[in-house]
């Protein structure tokens, strides 16, 4: 067993301003979109900078306001049902992944309308940046000791504090591995060619869905809804395999039109 490296999940302690590890995550994935963003639009020339401004801007904007209602609707309903005003209670914590993806989704197809691009044209080019994000937000989890995985033996489990006194996966740093370093480096490289129009959404959306569901296998689920069939099936897995289904569809439907523009 490892030690878990207990860190102060409050980077920043002004008065009664606390400022955590978690949310400087977000402006990490966000200082790096930008970054990238303008490096690729500088070769394409198809952005300014104005425009790459504006799209980060945007996509925080739908990461944020669809990660909260994501969670609240798909992981903790009954509870909304309760209390609805516990949708905008962001200090208690939980985003969703899936709902930050529609948010972002609604928010580019909104300001594609304002600079004439096509929702693919704007995902296709967003897409590559997003897996720097969700690895520093993983980073966060794991500072936060939170979202942790299941009991287990491995020889680098940790106990986490804020669960008990088990061995557990240290689920966030396998998902920082898989969502954020390897689905940015399959990803990037794919995109730094050109490829036809929404291929590159797909194999995000394909790719994400697959390492997702797999580390959910190992990852402790959600007290609130804990397993939705058996002893394995999560709300995560549920949430990824359409993910999975459409990408690909994406992908084949994308080479395929290209193929029959070029003939």
């Amino acid at each position: 067993m490892i030690a878990y490296p207990s860190i102060d999940p409050v980077a920043i302690e002004l008065g009664p301003l606390k400022v955590h590890w978690y949310g400087l995550m977000y402006l990490v994935g966000f200082a790096a979109a930008y970054f990238l963003l303008n490096h690729r639009a500088k070769k394409n020339g198809q952005y300014t900078q104005e425009q790459i401004s504006d799209l980060v801007f945007w996509g925080a904007l739908g990461v944020i306001l669809g990660g909260r209602i994501g969670y609240v609707l798909f992981y903790n309903f009954s509870h909304f049902l309760e209390d609805p005003l516990s949708l905008f209670a962001i200090w208690e914590g939980g985003m969703s992944f899936h709902g930050g993806l529609l948010g972002v989704m609604i928010s580019l197809t909104l300001y594609g309308r304002k600079i004439n691009k096509t929702f693919f044209e704007l995902m296709d080019f967003i897409v590559p940046v997003v897996p720097i994000g969700l690895g520093a937000g993983r980073i966060g989890n794991f500072i936060g000791g939170e979202l942790w995985g299941r009991a287990t033996d491995v020889p680098w489990a940790m106990v986490f504090p804020r669960a008990d006194e088990l061995p557990r996966h240290p689920s966030q740093l396998y998902q920082f591995a898989l969502e954020g370093v390897a689905l940015f480096l399959i990803v990037w490289f794919f995109s730094s060619k050109e490829r036809p129009r929404m291929v590159v959404s797909g194999l995000f959306l394909a790719c994400y869905g697959v390492f997702r569901f797999i580390v959910e296998f190992v990852r402790q689920p959600d007290v609130q809804l804990g397993f939705l069939y058996g002893d394995w099936l999560t709300m995560g897995q549920v949430l990824s395999t359409p993910m999975i289904l459409i990408g690909l569809a994406f992908m084949v439907y994308g080479y395929k039109k290209n193929s029959a523009s070029a003939a």
